[in-house]
């Protein structure tokens, strides 16, 4: 058996801490990875969050690049929905010029943040495309000028890299999974946002069977999921403490998932709709190193994915430093 683990941090600042002190975790966590042998080290993109340092994954990107030497370091994700294609582009192809190889692209497909920040993000926008459509133009330009067919014809987004960014699409639906496989993506489901176990096994099998291999891609799958390792029961029962999901779903049937019902309330409110809300605990993988094997494995074989990425919420840093520790000691030699 082999697998591949890696992490999702999204520079949670937590209570008496500052922004500064939470990025510097983060590199922390992105040079602990690459000594545990992990494949990837994503960062998330909140906006309007005051309890969230991560803004800018480009930025944060480049110096987790500088600070470490040979995982592969990416975006999970950039909220394309909010950017001109060309201009993600630019930023992609300067980070995998300045390392061949080791960057990559990962496009969410939620806001990112409450409707004032989209508002704010999408300020003087006048053209209206789909993310299917973006995501076409992006494509093109990591790799080469446009061609004829595009109304700004032979528009170049460089440096044209050596070896450009690799594209994920991240998602929480069955139509997420659709238009990953329509692209010829690798997906990965964020079970930790969307903790229905039926809708994410939908999700997959859906993509499984309708990838379109004539990009000359294969299926891959990457579940995103919760996890807290500790070296008791007791422990990794008290650090996974009382998160809640909360599904908000507004009049005009968009939905969102949220933290908290106070959040779900005041999402609504900036959308200026009507709503509901479900309230979810978190589905957190947690226990000993014995406890967390087991389920990782019994979540593998039920969603058929061999690779992993992790997000561990713990203010202790420490303490989440732990966590991944014992992750890599529960698969010692497994990891590929």
């Amino acid at each position: 058996m082999s697998l591949k683990f890696g992490i999702l941090d999204q520079s949670i600042i937590f209570p008496g801490q500052t922004a500064s002190e939470a990025l510097g975790n983060t590199v922390k966590l992105a040079q602990l990875a690459e000594t545990l042998g992990f494949e990837r080290f994503w960062v998330s993109e909140h906006h309007d969050s005051p309890g969230m340092a991560g803004s800018s994954p480009e930025v944060l990107i480049a110096y987790l690049l500088a600070q470490t030497k040979s995982i592969r370091i990416g975006s999970g994700g950039v909220m394309l929905q909010h950017y001109s294609p060309y201009k993600v582009a630019e930023n992609f192809n300067v980070l995998a010029s300045l390392a061949p190889g080791r960057v990559e692209l990962g496009i969410g497909r939620a806001p990112g943040g409450l409707p004032r920040s989209t508002k704010a993000l999408q300020k003087g926008v006048a053209e209206a495309s789909t993310l299917a459509e973006k995501l076409t133009e992006l494509e093109q330009l990591l790799v080469a000028p446009t061609g004829a067919e595009h109304p700004l014809a032979g528009l170049e987004a460089s440096p044209l890299p050596v070896h450009p960014a690799d594209i994920y699409l991240l998602g929480t639906s069955v139509s997420s999974a659709e238009l990953a496989a329509e692209k010829g993506y690798p997906y990965a489901f964020a079970l930790f946002i969307n903790n229905d176990p039926d809708t994410a096994r939908k999700a997959i099998e859906t993509y499984r069977n309708n990838f379109n291999r004539s990009f000359g891609g294969e299926p891959k799958t990457i579940l995103a999921l919760s996890v807290i390792a500790s070296d008791s029961e007791e422990e990794a029962n008290a650090l996974a403490g009382h998160f809640k999901s909360v599904r908000v779903t507004l009049a005009s049937g968009k939905t969102v998932n949220v933290g908290s019902l106070e959040q779900a309330k005041e999402f609504a409110r900036q959308a200026g709709e009507d709503y509901t809300a479900e309230e979810r605990e978190a589905d957190i993988t947690r226990g000993t190193k014995e406890t967390v094997r087991k389920r990782l494995l019994e979540i593998q074989e039920q969603y058929g994915v061999d690779e992993f990425v992790f997000t561990t919420i713990i203010p202790d840093f420490a303490k989440r430093i732990r966590s991944f520790e014992l992750l890599k000691e529960a698969f010692e030699g497994e990891l590929v």
